[in-house]
């Protein structure tokens, strides 16, 4: 007969512990562990020479086949970025955000067209009744015969439904609100949901049936429910945005079948999200060119170069500690490019409080916006605009004061050629890579050679 035990698992991480602790030892965390019913069965040894076939034999690298997995196009040029080229026939795909994002938006324009081209979809939702998917579907347009809706949280039901239907792709919404009935623990607790993702995960990869599942977000916005979910599945997608603002991005965080560095921009209209083909223009479709503390740069998203306003505010505070805020970029590259400027031109921003903000919710990495954030910062302080008209800048800026090269410097300089963009400022080294038939282009070796260029 089974033996029946409770041990106590920690929400965040998934660690386990045979009594109650009030910080995991693990993540650091306090009041996380909850109580959990587990049943262990009796192990069974058995010996190599019992087992009858073995049908999953080793096999010498050279003897297995290598070929390109076969894609489903979801119908969205942008999802298709971000996915690699498209769906992956046996995959398991995480999806996160924050509630209200658009996530299920997303999902159901994608299930839609989906079913139009290959077949029967499957979307299973714990969070909302039939009725409510159908009043979303209806003001998305979405009509398709082929897309079947059910709402249910068990999962060894929603296994038997997938068994009858053989739908060609299944959308699970959430997985926090699914379980299984031989857990004894509540939904979205460690247990359920690495059983279920477990369950799900086996679902997929035997049937061939690619799977999309949801995922929610703790308050620091990170991925809710424990790390193993991660590293179970095969992608791993976050949909970021103001709720306020238009605009939407998806990222990849993780991706067995494609690069991590591409992004999809999306517009939140009425009847759904709209692909944005070209970012550059929406980012800059409201910028008041030559604005103190406000600086056009450029910057890579994986493959697609895109242009992007920063704006920079520096006022003079008589608090014994200046505030700095970012948002947009890492707080800890703002500081230092403020140290740099403190010590190499002598600008007291000890003085100023500093406000930093990216138009259009995006959110930067990387180096090659460090010149752009420096001069604007300096315009503020001067509170006047750049003498070049149409500017677009570019570069990395070093400890010491020195405009460092970036990649892709090129294909970023096309890119404001594009938009109509005049002058550029791109650092020296980059300059004899670089060629425009109509910009003005300008190399700079210094913070201070730049700074006599354009002021």
């Amino acid at each position: 007969m089974a033996k029946i035990k409770s041990m106590f698992v920690c929400q965040e991480c998934g660690y386990e512990s045979p009594k109650w602790l009030g910080k995991c030892p693990d993540c650091n965390k306090w009041n996380t562990l909850v109580e959990e019913v587990k049943e262990t069965h009796k192990e069974i040894k058995s010996k190599v020479n019992n087992l009858r076939v073995l049908d999953n034999m080793p096999k010498s690298i050279g003897q297995i086949k290598s070929g390109e997995k076969q894609r489903y196009d979801t119908g969205l040029r942008e999802l298709n970025r971000v996915l690699g080229g498209g769906l992956v026939r046996g995959s398991l795909t995480l999806i996160s955000g924050d509630p209200g994002i658009g996530k299920s938006t997303l999902l159901l324009q994608t299930a839609n067209s989906i079913s139009k081209s290959y077949g029967k979809v499957l979307y299973v939702s714990g969070e909302e009744s039939e009725e409510q998917i159908k009043i979303r579907g209806d003001r998305l347009d979405v009509n398709a015969e082929q897309l079947y809706i059910l709402s249910e949280t068990n999962l060894d039901l929603i296994e038997a439904y997938i068994d009858e239907l053989q739908p060609v792709f299944v959308i699970i919404d959430s997985i926090q609100t699914v379980y299984k009935e031989s857990i004894t623990s509540a939904p979205g607790s460690v247990s359920q949901v690495k059983e279920c993702s477990n369950a799900i995960m086996r679902i997929g990869k035997n049937k061939n049936i690619p799977l999309f599942i949801v995922a929610h977000v703790t308050k620091q916005g990170e991925l809710a429910g424990p790390r193993v979910l991660e590293h179970m599945v095969d992608t791993v997608l976050y949909f970021e945005g103001e709720r306020t603002e238009e605009f939407r991005v998806l990222r990849t965080m993780k991706n067995r079948f494609g690069t991590t560095s591409e992004i999809g921009v999306f517009e939140m209209a009425e009847e759904g999200l709209k692909e944005i083909y070209d970012p550059s223009r929406i980012f800059l479709e409201d910028t008041n060119f030559n604005q103190e503390g406000s600086a056009v740069i450029g910057i890579m998203e994986g493959t697609r170069p895109i242009l992007v306003e920063m704006q920079a505010l520096a006022t003079e505070t008589n608090m014994h500690m200046a505030s700095r805020t970012a948002v947009g970029i890492d707080s800890q590259r703002l500081r230092l490019i403020l140290a740099v400027l403190e010590k190499k031109l002598r600008v007291p921003f000890y003085k100023y409080d500093v406000y930093v903000n990216v138009v259009g919710g995006l959110t930067l990495d990387g180096t090659t916006g460090d010149l752009g954030l420096a001069l604007g910062l300096l315009s503020s302080v001067k509170n006047t605009g750049f003498k070049l008209e149409r500017m677009v800048i570019v570069g990395e800026v070093g400890l010491t004061g020195e405009i460092r090269p970036v990649s892709s410097c090129d294909r970023l300089i096309k890119e404001a050629e594009k938009m109509g963009f005049k002058n550029a400022i791109i650092p020296e080294r980059n300059k004899d890579k670089v060629t425009s038939a109509s910009m003005n282009i300008i190399g700079v070796s210094n913070l201070r050679e730049a700074i006599s260029k354009i002021f």
